[in-house]
């Protein structure tokens, strides 16, 4: 049976310079899901995988029979992000079973997000799994958790409410810009990234001030061109930033970039260009945007995607209620999912027992064929094939009835009953004893099979009609 485990890095327990290490944009999970599938393979195969990478967290699902998953999947992480396993043993979260179903179903519903309630985490896992699945990567197992996650964050969605009302960070950052504090004020923005939470903080900007966003700095001028233009900005070359830094009292940064994108000497001659007025500087990006080295310089104020999380749990009461509206919700969920796994225990054994009856069908087909072409009776060559049948599909049963004991003969009893006599009704072929209509007793169904044992050893083998004798006679 196949171990289902996660583990992944979270805002509430791992540093953001530990969680940018696990930073990956869409486009650039499906090498890290091939690694992992050949990383956590071992010679009997190779595991499902999925990866979610967002802003607040870093998550490695896996679904293997490997009994060791767990311990290999710890490994590849650190590996992964260069870090050593006990720094990241320190901060991850191991999750196995049950409790993987509850964790993925709380965090499609946006339950376990840095902002309660969010919407935007569900549709960030619906693209992990189009990626996952895309690579080879996803098997029955996971693509069934992650359904029944969307389903369940549905019902959560439209039960409870959750998500009304919710404080995004995106529109914590646009409070923040807005919001005056000593003799700054907004003044004039750039916003550095044009990708949708860039979209999403200019929107908010966009309804609190409108006209407050001069410019837009990307890496790919057209979709820095078609932000700006929304916002009636100047979509401005990222080359240019160095230069044309000063202009700006606030900047909003939130890019793919791994290192930082607007470096420390690039604010410290921004200020002394500005004679000395101060600077907002907004960091959503993870890994780090913008140099953490800059808070040091008289006149900066540098605030981090983890420095919002206490402006967007502001007035979350309503929504702490809702969430605990959405626990029964979930646990039916979890169990639903449990009881699916414990059915996919039983697909094992249905597989063997299609193998061995398919085997035994194919031999008594065979054995029939010959029989026709040696010109036996077609009627004696049906009745033998369907005795050969029944005969070693009821072997097993009958040999196991035959030798129990008196203290196992009641239990197999009972299981030879549910198993081949769910008919309500008598069986007249046999003429056992029982209530009217309803089953054999199971000390009858015990004298039965050793009767019958007796019977068939001494059943003589039926003999090829008179007609089928006399013309193999005469090709003799």
């Amino acid at each position: 049976m196949k171990t289902l485990i996660a583990v992944g890095l979270n805002h509430r327990g791992t540093p953001q310079d530990l969680r940018a290490r696990f930073a990956f944009g869409l486009d650039q999970l499906a090498g890290p899901l091939h690694g992992a599938r050949e990383g956590l393979g071992n010679p009997d195969g190779h595991p499902e995988v999925l990866l979610l990478s967002t802003c607040n967290r870093f998550e490695l699902y896996c679904a293997g029979a490997d009994p060791g998953l767990t311990e290999s999947a710890i490994a590849w992480l650190a590996a992964l992000g260069r870090v050593s396993r006990r720094e990241l043993e320190r901060h991850a979260y191991v999750l196995e079973s049950r409790e993987v179903a509850l964790h993925a179903f709380r965090v499609a519903s946006g339950l376990d997000s840095m902002v309660l309630g969010e919407t935007q985490i569900l549709g960030q896992m619906k693209r992990a799994v189009r990626e996952a699945n895309a690579a080879g990567c996803l098997g029955a197992t996971l693509s069934q958790l992650f359904q029944r996650a969307f389903s369940v964050a549905k019902k959560v969605r439209s039960a409870t409410g959750v998500g009304a009302h919710t404080v995004s960070v995106a529109s914590a950052a646009a409070h923040l810009v807005c919001r005056p504090e000593g003799d700054r004020t907004a003044g004039r923005v750039l916003l550095v990234g044009a990708g949708e939470t860039m979209e999403l903080v200019a929107t908010h900007l966009a309804k609190r001030r409108p006209g407050a966003v001069a410019a837009v700095a990307n890496r790919t001028f057209e979709h820095g061109r078609r932000l700006a233009e929304r916002l009636n900005a100047e979509a401005m070359p990222l080359e240019d930033l160095g230069a044309r830094l000063p202009e700006f009292d606030t900047v909003v940064a939130c890019t793919a970039s791994r290192v930082p994108i607007v470096e420390r000497h690039m604010v410290e001659t921004a200020l002394a260009v500005r004679g000395g007025r101060s600077m907002l500087l907004v960091d959503l990006g993870v890994p780090r945007n913008i140099d953490p080295g800059a808070a040091d310089l008289e006149g900066v104020c540098l605030r981090s995607v983890d420095d919002l999380a206490a402006l967007v749990q502001a007035g979350s009461q309503s929504r702490i209620g809702a969430a605990e509206r959405a626990a029964p919700i979930v646990d039916a969920g979890v169990r639903a999912f449990a009881e699916w796994v414990e059915r996919r225990r039983a697909v094992p054994l249905i597989r063997a027992l299609h193998a061995q009856t398919d085997a035994w069908r194919t031999a008594e087909l065979v054995r029939a064929r010959k029989r026709l072409k040696r010109g036996e009776d077609v009627d004696h060559v049906l009745e033998a094939l369907a005795r050969g049948l029944t005969r070693k599909m009821l072997h097993g049963a009958m040999a196991e009835l035959r030798n129990a004991n008196h203290a196992e003969s009641a239990e197999l009893a009972q299981t030879v009953t549910q198993l081949f006599l769910r008919c309500p009704v008598r069986n007249p072929l046999t003429g056992l004893a029982g209530e009217p209509g309803g089953p054999a007793s199971s000390a009858d169904i015990v004298a039965f099979a050793r009767t019958r044992s007796t019977a068939a050893e001494e059943t003589p083998v039926p003999q090829a009609a008179p007609a089928a004798r006399a013309a193999n006679a005469s090709r003799g």
